[in-house]
Protein backbone atom coordinates (compact mmCIF):
# COMPACT_ATOMS: atom_id res chain seq x y z
CA UNK A 1 0.00 0.00 0.00
CA UNK A 2 1.36 3.41 -0.96
CA UNK A 3 2.19 5.79 1.89
CA UNK A 4 -0.33 8.67 1.91
CA UNK A 5 0.68 11.29 4.49
CA UNK A 6 0.88 14.18 2.03
CA UNK A 7 2.25 16.69 4.55
CA UNK A 8 5.20 14.47 5.45
CA UNK A 9 5.80 13.60 1.79
CA UNK A 10 5.90 17.26 0.75
CA UNK A 11 8.19 18.17 3.66
CA UNK A 12 10.66 15.48 2.61
CA UNK A 13 10.45 16.65 -1.00
CA UNK A 14 11.15 20.23 0.08
CA UNK A 15 14.15 19.15 2.16
CA UNK A 16 15.44 17.05 -0.75
CA UNK A 17 15.28 20.06 -3.10
CA UNK A 18 17.13 22.19 -0.56
CA UNK A 19 19.87 19.55 -0.24
CA UNK A 20 20.26 19.50 -4.02
CA UNK A 21 20.61 23.32 -4.08
CA UNK A 22 22.96 23.52 -1.08
CA UNK A 23 25.30 20.85 -2.44
CA UNK A 24 25.54 22.63 -5.78
CA UNK A 25 23.74 20.17 -8.04
CA UNK A 26 21.91 23.02 -9.80
CA UNK A 27 25.21 24.45 -11.07
CA UNK A 28 26.78 23.60 -14.42
CA UNK A 29 29.82 22.09 -12.70
CA UNK A 30 30.18 20.28 -9.39
CA UNK A 31 32.61 19.75 -6.51
CA UNK A 32 35.13 22.42 -7.59
CA UNK A 33 35.76 20.64 -10.91
CA UNK A 34 35.05 21.60 -14.50
CA UNK A 35 32.69 18.62 -14.76
CA UNK A 36 28.89 18.36 -14.45
CA UNK A 37 27.25 16.19 -11.80
CA UNK A 38 26.95 13.08 -14.00
CA UNK A 39 30.69 13.08 -14.76
CA UNK A 40 31.61 13.64 -11.10
CA UNK A 41 29.40 10.71 -10.10
CA UNK A 42 30.97 8.49 -12.79
CA UNK A 43 34.48 9.27 -11.53
CA UNK A 44 33.44 8.58 -7.94
CA UNK A 45 31.72 5.26 -8.66
CA UNK A 46 34.42 3.90 -10.98
CA UNK A 47 37.04 4.87 -8.42
CA UNK A 48 35.20 3.20 -5.57
CA UNK A 49 34.63 -0.03 -7.49
CA UNK A 50 38.04 0.02 -9.24
CA UNK A 51 36.45 -0.86 -12.58
CA UNK A 52 33.03 -0.81 -14.26
CA UNK A 53 31.71 -1.35 -17.76
CA UNK A 54 29.90 1.39 -19.67
CA UNK A 55 26.64 -0.54 -19.33
CA UNK A 56 27.08 -0.81 -15.55
CA UNK A 57 27.77 2.92 -15.29
CA UNK A 58 24.68 3.74 -17.36
CA UNK A 59 22.49 1.51 -15.21
CA UNK A 60 23.93 2.79 -11.93
CA UNK A 61 23.56 6.48 -12.87
CA UNK A 62 20.19 5.97 -14.56
CA UNK A 63 21.40 7.55 -17.83
CA UNK A 64 20.97 6.65 -21.49
CA UNK A 65 23.75 4.43 -22.81
CA UNK A 66 24.45 6.79 -25.71
CA UNK A 67 24.96 9.72 -23.31
CA UNK A 68 27.22 7.63 -21.09
CA UNK A 69 29.29 6.49 -24.09
CA UNK A 70 29.94 10.10 -25.11
CA UNK A 71 30.74 11.09 -21.53
CA UNK A 72 33.18 8.21 -21.06
CA UNK A 73 34.92 8.90 -24.37
CA UNK A 74 35.55 12.48 -23.22
CA UNK A 75 36.93 11.25 -19.89
CA UNK A 76 39.25 8.80 -21.69
CA UNK A 77 40.42 11.54 -24.06
CA UNK A 78 40.96 13.85 -21.08
CA UNK A 79 43.17 11.26 -19.39
CA UNK A 80 40.83 10.62 -16.45
CA UNK A 81 39.96 7.01 -17.37
CA UNK A 82 41.43 4.11 -19.28
CA UNK A 83 39.74 1.19 -21.04
CA UNK A 84 40.92 -2.43 -20.85
CA UNK A 85 39.56 -5.81 -21.95
CA UNK A 86 37.92 -7.92 -19.23
CA UNK A 87 39.89 -10.95 -18.04
CA UNK A 88 36.64 -12.95 -18.04
CA UNK A 89 35.42 -11.90 -21.50
CA UNK A 90 37.67 -10.09 -23.98
CA UNK A 91 34.62 -8.57 -25.67
CA UNK A 92 33.76 -6.64 -22.50
CA UNK A 93 35.63 -3.39 -21.85
CA UNK A 94 36.33 -2.34 -18.27
CA UNK A 95 36.87 1.29 -17.33
CA UNK A 96 39.20 2.33 -14.52
CA UNK A 97 40.66 5.60 -13.30
CA UNK A 98 44.10 6.66 -14.46
CA UNK A 99 46.53 8.23 -11.95
CA UNK A 100 45.18 11.60 -13.10
CA UNK A 101 41.62 10.38 -12.55
CA UNK A 102 42.53 9.18 -9.06
CA UNK A 103 43.83 12.65 -8.25
CA UNK A 104 40.60 14.19 -9.56
CA UNK A 105 38.61 11.79 -7.41
CA UNK A 106 40.70 12.71 -4.36
CA UNK A 107 39.93 16.40 -4.92
CA UNK A 108 36.21 15.62 -5.23
CA UNK A 109 36.34 13.55 -2.02
CA UNK A 110 38.08 16.37 -0.15
CA UNK A 111 35.55 18.93 -1.38
CA UNK A 112 32.59 16.73 -0.42
CA UNK A 113 33.96 15.91 3.02
CA UNK A 114 34.51 19.62 3.68
CA UNK A 115 30.87 20.35 2.75
CA UNK A 116 29.53 17.69 5.09
CA UNK A 117 31.96 18.52 7.89
CA UNK A 118 31.02 22.20 7.89
CA UNK A 119 27.32 21.30 8.04
CA UNK A 120 27.77 18.80 10.88
CA UNK A 121 29.70 21.29 13.00
CA UNK A 122 26.46 23.00 14.01
CA UNK A 123 24.85 19.75 15.24
CA UNK A 124 25.28 17.88 18.49
CA UNK A 125 26.47 14.23 18.39
CA UNK A 126 22.96 12.80 18.73
CA UNK A 127 21.68 14.88 15.81
CA UNK A 128 24.69 13.88 13.69
CA UNK A 129 23.92 10.21 14.24
CA UNK A 130 20.24 10.84 13.50
CA UNK A 131 21.15 12.52 10.19
CA UNK A 132 23.41 9.62 9.25
CA UNK A 133 20.82 6.94 10.11
CA UNK A 134 17.94 8.83 8.49
CA UNK A 135 19.74 9.51 5.21
CA UNK A 136 20.98 5.90 5.02
CA UNK A 137 17.46 4.54 5.59
CA UNK A 138 15.96 6.93 3.02
CA UNK A 139 18.63 6.03 0.43
CA UNK A 140 17.97 2.31 0.96
CA UNK A 141 14.23 2.87 0.61
CA UNK A 142 14.71 4.72 -2.69
CA UNK A 143 17.01 1.98 -3.98
CA UNK A 144 14.59 -0.79 -2.99
CA UNK A 145 11.72 1.00 -4.69
CA UNK A 146 13.78 1.29 -7.86
CA UNK A 147 14.94 -2.33 -7.80
CA UNK A 148 11.47 -3.75 -7.14
CA UNK A 149 9.62 -1.47 -9.51
CA UNK A 150 11.60 -1.78 -12.72
CA UNK A 151 10.02 -4.89 -14.23
CA UNK A 152 7.23 -6.40 -12.12
CA UNK A 153 7.06 -10.19 -12.14
CA UNK A 154 3.79 -11.08 -10.46
CA UNK A 155 3.97 -14.61 -11.87
CA UNK A 156 6.88 -15.50 -9.60
CA UNK A 157 6.34 -16.62 -6.00
CA UNK A 158 8.88 -16.60 -3.19
CA UNK A 159 8.38 -19.65 -0.97
CA UNK A 160 10.31 -20.81 2.12
CA UNK A 161 11.80 -24.23 2.63
CA UNK A 162 13.11 -27.13 0.61
CA UNK A 163 11.42 -28.38 -2.57
CA UNK A 164 12.23 -31.56 -4.47
CA UNK A 165 15.07 -30.92 -6.90
CA UNK A 166 16.27 -27.77 -5.12
CA UNK A 167 19.85 -28.95 -4.60
CA UNK A 168 20.27 -29.92 -8.24
CA UNK A 169 18.55 -26.84 -9.65
CA UNK A 170 20.42 -24.33 -7.47
CA UNK A 171 23.69 -26.07 -8.35
CA UNK A 172 22.80 -25.93 -12.06
CA UNK A 173 22.06 -22.18 -11.95
CA UNK A 174 25.33 -21.48 -10.15
CA UNK A 175 27.41 -23.67 -12.44
CA UNK A 176 25.93 -22.18 -15.63
CA UNK A 177 26.19 -18.54 -14.56
CA UNK A 178 29.70 -18.68 -13.11
CA UNK A 179 31.10 -20.79 -15.94
CA UNK A 180 30.09 -18.03 -18.36
CA UNK A 181 30.95 -15.03 -16.21
CA UNK A 182 33.97 -16.18 -14.21
CA UNK A 183 35.32 -19.32 -15.88
CA UNK A 184 34.54 -21.55 -12.90
CA UNK A 185 34.45 -25.27 -13.61
CA UNK A 186 33.99 -28.69 -12.02
CA UNK A 187 35.59 -27.77 -8.68
CA UNK A 188 33.10 -24.95 -8.12
CA UNK A 189 30.07 -26.99 -9.21
CA UNK A 190 31.03 -29.87 -6.92
CA UNK A 191 31.64 -27.46 -4.06
CA UNK A 192 28.15 -25.94 -4.46
CA UNK A 193 26.44 -29.34 -4.68
CA UNK A 194 28.26 -30.75 -1.66
CA UNK A 195 27.65 -27.68 0.47
CA UNK A 196 23.98 -27.49 -0.44
CA UNK A 197 23.40 -31.15 0.31
CA UNK A 198 25.00 -30.77 3.74
CA UNK A 199 23.02 -27.60 4.44
CA UNK A 200 19.68 -29.10 3.34
CA UNK A 201 20.03 -31.71 6.09
CA UNK A 202 20.21 -28.86 8.64
CA UNK A 203 17.09 -26.97 7.57
CA UNK A 204 15.26 -28.28 10.62
CA UNK A 205 17.29 -25.84 12.73
CA UNK A 206 15.29 -22.62 13.22
CA UNK A 207 18.48 -20.59 12.72
CA UNK A 208 18.71 -21.75 9.09
CA UNK A 209 16.50 -20.76 6.17
CA UNK A 210 16.04 -21.35 2.45
CA UNK A 211 13.81 -19.38 0.06
CA UNK A 212 13.03 -20.31 -3.53
CA UNK A 213 11.63 -18.23 -6.38
CA UNK A 214 9.10 -20.33 -8.31
CA UNK A 215 7.69 -19.66 -11.77
CA UNK A 216 4.97 -22.13 -12.72
CA UNK A 217 6.44 -24.50 -10.13
CA UNK A 218 9.94 -24.26 -11.62
CA UNK A 219 12.81 -22.97 -9.43
CA UNK A 220 14.21 -19.77 -10.95
CA UNK A 221 15.99 -18.30 -7.94
CA UNK A 222 17.21 -19.11 -4.44
CA UNK A 223 18.86 -17.72 -1.33
CA UNK A 224 19.89 -19.32 1.96
CA UNK A 225 20.79 -18.20 5.47
CA UNK A 226 23.10 -20.52 7.37
CA UNK A 227 22.97 -19.58 11.03
CA UNK A 228 25.41 -22.25 12.18
CA UNK A 229 28.50 -22.54 10.00
CA UNK A 230 30.31 -19.31 10.95
CA UNK A 231 30.43 -20.39 14.57
CA UNK A 232 30.19 -16.78 15.75
CA UNK A 233 26.46 -16.30 16.22
CA UNK A 234 26.33 -14.34 12.96
CA UNK A 235 24.41 -15.36 9.84
CA UNK A 236 26.01 -16.51 6.59
CA UNK A 237 24.16 -15.61 3.39
CA UNK A 238 24.80 -18.37 0.84
CA UNK A 239 23.76 -19.66 -2.61
CA UNK A 240 22.07 -16.45 -3.76
CA UNK A 241 21.21 -16.89 -7.43
CA UNK A 242 18.56 -15.76 -9.93
CA UNK A 243 18.09 -17.40 -13.32
CA UNK A 244 19.50 -15.19 -16.08
CA UNK A 245 16.19 -15.18 -17.94
CA UNK A 246 14.42 -13.20 -15.19
CA UNK A 247 17.16 -10.86 -13.97
CA UNK A 248 16.26 -7.18 -13.80
CA UNK A 249 12.72 -7.85 -12.59
CA UNK A 250 13.28 -7.35 -8.86
CA UNK A 251 13.28 -11.06 -7.96
CA UNK A 252 16.78 -10.88 -6.50
CA UNK A 253 15.73 -7.98 -4.30
CA UNK A 254 12.64 -9.89 -3.10
CA UNK A 255 14.77 -12.91 -2.20
CA UNK A 256 17.34 -10.78 -0.40
CA UNK A 257 14.64 -9.00 1.60
CA UNK A 258 13.22 -12.36 2.72
CA UNK A 259 16.65 -13.39 3.97
CA UNK A 260 17.45 -10.11 5.74
CA UNK A 261 14.00 -9.93 7.34
CA UNK A 262 14.49 -13.50 8.65
CA UNK A 263 17.85 -12.50 10.15
CA UNK A 264 16.37 -9.40 11.77
CA UNK A 265 13.59 -11.43 13.37
CA UNK A 266 16.06 -14.09 14.52
CA UNK A 267 18.22 -11.45 16.17
CA UNK A 268 21.47 -12.00 14.23
CA UNK A 269 23.85 -9.11 14.88
CA UNK A 270 25.50 -9.46 11.46
CA UNK A 271 24.97 -11.11 8.08
CA UNK A 272 28.13 -12.08 6.17
CA UNK A 273 28.40 -12.92 2.47
CA UNK A 274 31.42 -13.70 0.32
CA UNK A 275 31.57 -12.78 -3.35
CA UNK A 276 34.27 -11.53 -5.73
CA UNK A 277 35.18 -8.33 -7.52
CA UNK A 278 33.46 -7.68 -10.84
CA UNK A 279 29.83 -8.57 -10.07
CA UNK A 280 28.67 -4.95 -10.02
CA UNK A 281 24.92 -5.51 -10.35
CA UNK A 282 25.00 -7.86 -7.35
CA UNK A 283 27.10 -5.38 -5.38
CA UNK A 284 24.58 -2.60 -5.97
CA UNK A 285 21.82 -4.88 -4.70
CA UNK A 286 23.79 -5.77 -1.57
CA UNK A 287 24.57 -2.14 -0.81
CA UNK A 288 20.95 -1.09 -1.37
CA UNK A 289 20.00 -3.59 1.35
CA UNK A 290 22.49 -2.35 3.92
CA UNK A 291 25.59 -4.47 3.19
CA UNK A 292 29.03 -2.86 3.24
CA UNK A 293 32.33 -4.10 1.82
CA UNK A 294 34.63 -4.78 4.79
CA UNK A 295 37.41 -6.96 3.35
CA UNK A 296 39.14 -7.73 0.05
CA UNK A 297 41.81 -10.36 -0.54
CA UNK A 298 43.22 -12.60 -3.24
CA UNK A 299 42.08 -16.20 -2.77
CA UNK A 300 41.01 -19.49 -4.37
CA UNK A 301 37.98 -20.55 -2.34
CA UNK A 302 36.05 -21.21 -5.57
CA UNK A 303 38.90 -22.99 -7.37
CA UNK A 304 40.29 -19.96 -9.24
CA UNK A 305 42.36 -17.03 -8.00
CA UNK A 306 40.03 -14.04 -7.61
CA UNK A 307 39.77 -10.83 -5.62
CA UNK A 308 37.41 -12.14 -2.94
CA UNK A 309 35.16 -9.68 -1.13
CA UNK A 310 33.40 -9.92 2.22
CA UNK A 311 30.22 -7.87 2.64
CA UNK A 312 28.61 -7.43 6.06
CA UNK A 313 25.19 -6.12 7.06
CA UNK A 314 24.99 -5.13 10.72
CA UNK A 315 21.80 -4.98 12.71
CA UNK A 316 20.70 -1.36 13.14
Amino acid sequence: MQYSDRTLIDEIRSSSRQIVRELGFMQATLAATDYPASVVHAIMEVGQRRSMTAAEIAEFLGLEKSSVSRMLRKLIDAGEMRETASEMDGRVKNLALTPQGSKTRARIEAYGRKQVSSALESLNPADRNMVNAGLAAYARALSRRHAVGRVPRDDIQIVPGYRAGAVGRITEMHASFYARHAGFGQFFESQVATGLAEFAARLGNARNGLWLALQAGHIVGAIAIDGEDLGTGNAHLRWFIVDEGIRGGGIGNRLLMQATDFCDRAGFAEIHLWTFDGLQAARRLYEANGFKLVEERRGRQWGKTMTEQLFVRRQA
